[in-house]
């Protein structure tokens, strides 16, 4: 029995070393996050120095000190401005859906929030810049094929913000990404509608043409939708529609090629073929 427990003896301290060495790490582990919690460092100064990440361009690292200071700090000034730029992090860092929740949580949050309007045009120019912005750049002449959703969201977006907040400092750069929007989706409601009037679709057509010059009054394709409208109406026998669709084309158009060729009444694919 006595050498069973002096062989054991070795063995038990290692045990009780190993446990006393695990508490000690924990109670050291836990005063460090303690220490660290009760820095003293203000609201303003947290706010700062993610301010200095972000203008460094250290979008993780921003985030993760704003919502640091959210933490220790979650009401006041310097928290609601940290939401706000926290949305404008993830969108700089090209994370969408993070970007797009954290503006709409501020917008439901914060409504009247003097900074609000900003919020609408990080949505807008999340849904343009990381939807439109980058298919425009590397692919221009396919912007105007592929699905609109997005670029119907930031239209909507950038609409919101000129309408409620039309001094906005945000709004005249809103306006002219609005135009691009306008054109472009006009631009694709006319090649659907001219897809229509191949197919023989002539309801189809007149209806896509009738939404173009609705919801876009003033794009360049207006003309080419009262076109549509003229050859639609014509095809489907509404002989006094399609006269005011001539009519107005030819007061608001007079120069439309549509009006000059000499091909009026013909299919819109049949006039590209030369020859009768």
């Amino acid at each position: 029995m006595p050498c069973n427990n002096s062989l054991r003896s070795p063995f038990h301290s290692l045990q009780w070393m190993v446990i006393i060495m695990m508490v000690v790490a924990v109670g050291l582990g836990g005063c460090k996050k303690d220490r660290e919690l009760e820095d003293g460092r203000t609201a303003a100064e947290l706010y700062q120095e993610a301010k200095k990440q972000l203008d460094n361009k250290a979008y993780d690292r921003a985030v993760r000190s704003y919502k640091t200071l959210q933490t220790r700090y979650p009401f006041g000034r310097y928290a609601e401005q940290a939401q706000l730029e926290i949305a404008y992090a993830y969108y700089k860092a090209g994370q969408t859906e993070q970007a797009l929740s954290t503006a709409d949580r501020f917008i439901r949050t914060y409504p009247t929030h003097p900074n609000v309007d900003y919020a609408f045009y990080i949505r807008g120019l999340t849904n343009y810049e990381q939807k439109v912005g980058l298919l425009e750049r590397m692919m221009p002449s396919r912007i105007r094929d592929r699905d609109q959703s997005a670029a119907l969201e930031a239209f909507a977006d950038f609409e919101e913000l000129c309408r409620r907040f039309p001094d906005s400092r945000y709004a005249p750069d809103a306006r002219q990404r609005m135009v691009f929007l306008r054109n472009n989706l006009s631009y694709y409601e006319i090649d659907v509608a001219r897809y229509y009037l191949k197919r023989k679709a002539y309801v189809a057509a007149a209806n896509r043409a009738r939404y173009l010059l609705e919801t876009y009054p003033d794009s360049p394709e207006a003309g080419n939708a009262l076109e549509v409208l003229h050859l639609a109406y014509t095809e489907m026998g509404l002989t006094e529609l399609a006269d005011d669709a001539m009519r107005i084309l030819t007061l608001n158009y007079p120069d439309h090629p549509y009006i000059n060729d000499g091909h009026k009444g013909k299919g819109f694919f049949a006039r590209l073929w030369p020859f009768d």
